[in-house]
């Protein structure tokens, strides 16, 4: 363990174990926390906001059965928006990539036309999320892996993907502590047990979603580039922005992994650029309404 490491592994144990005696802070709910991982210090929402619109990609992200990561996150891009000429360009692994939402008076009908899947993410966990996408007046886009890319990678590997696709890959192979991170992260995930074969299926299917999304959120051509995506995405060491590095060494990456309150066990050691601790049993949070410190 790095000096640096061993630093957070204790700042966030005392964390958590000041969480009732907590009071004064920024937040409705004194246990919520921004916490930069490379200092250790707290930030506030507001702060998070200004470094998404400094960056080139602004990558969040999310438990996908906590409804409150969601809301967080819609009310951080209003934040965003806020602060920004153009409308913020979010980009979501919701969505197959190339599909646009057009907004109206029926969100959930709009997502369903761009290809949104409501059973399948068990709506409407996310709903606060786009409509805050919307009510900010940003312009949503999906990322996510064609269904037919899908079923050709899980069978036929890397090669069934798309020119463009391939060559991010090929560009950034995942070194050996990344792919372990990655294989293990994938097997706890599906019950602790995976055959060989099914397991670097897996990998390829999710190396190839990163792929698909990063390209989407090129085709933005904005900055920031907004990503809204499952915590495995955003990671540092195998996610998004490992291709970043690779295809864009000089981009501007904000990388926040969102856990809930309780689960902050080892979440210190995770690759991500920020770790946002939300209090799942505060569901509403405005994200201008923290006072800069």
């Amino acid at each position: 363990m790095n000096w640096r490491r061993g630093l957070l592994t204790v700042q966030v144990a005392g964390w958590v174990a000041a969480l009732s005696a907590c009071s004064g802070l920024p937040w409705s709910s004194p246990h919520e926390r921004i916490i930069d991982l490379t200092t250790g210090h707290e930030i506030s929402c507001a702060e998070l906001a200004r470094l998404a619109q400094g960056s080139d990609y602004a990558l969040l992200g999310e438990q996908h059965d906590q409804p409150a990561h969601h809301q967080r996150r819609g009310a951080l891009m209003a934040q965003v928006q806020a602060g920004l000429q153009a409308p913020v360009a979010v980009v979501a692994e919701h969505l197959p990539r190339g599909a646009g939402v057009v907004f109206g008076d029926d969100l959930l009908a709009n997502l369903k036309t761009a290809g949104f899947r409501a059973e399948a993410w068990d709506w409407p966990v996310h709903e606060a999320l786009f409509a805050s996408v919307a009510a900010a007046g940003g312009v949503l886009t999906g990322g996510n892996l064609q269904e037919a890319e899908l079923r050709s990678v899980l069978k036929q590997g890397p090669p069934a993907l798309p020119a463009p696709l391939q060559a991010l890959l090929a560009a950034a192979p995942l070194d050996a502590p990344a792919q372990a991170a990655l294989d293990a992260d994938l097997t706890a995930a599906h019950g602790g047990t995976i055959p060989a074969p099914r397991l670097q299926a897996m990998r390829w299917a999710q190396r190839a979603r990163d792929a698909s999304m990063l390209t989407a959120l090129q085709a933005t051509g904005a900055h920031p580039a907004v990503l809204v995506a499952g915590n495995g995405h955003v990671r540092q060491d195998y996610g998004v922005p490992q291709l970043i590095r690779a295809a864009q060494p000089t981009a501007r990456v904000l990388s926040v992994g969102l856990v809930s309150l309780g689960q902050l066990d080892g979440w210190d050691a995770r690759p991500y650029s920020h770790l946002w601790v939300v209090d799942t049993t505060q569901p509403q949070r405005a994200c201008g309404d923290d006072p800069l410190r």
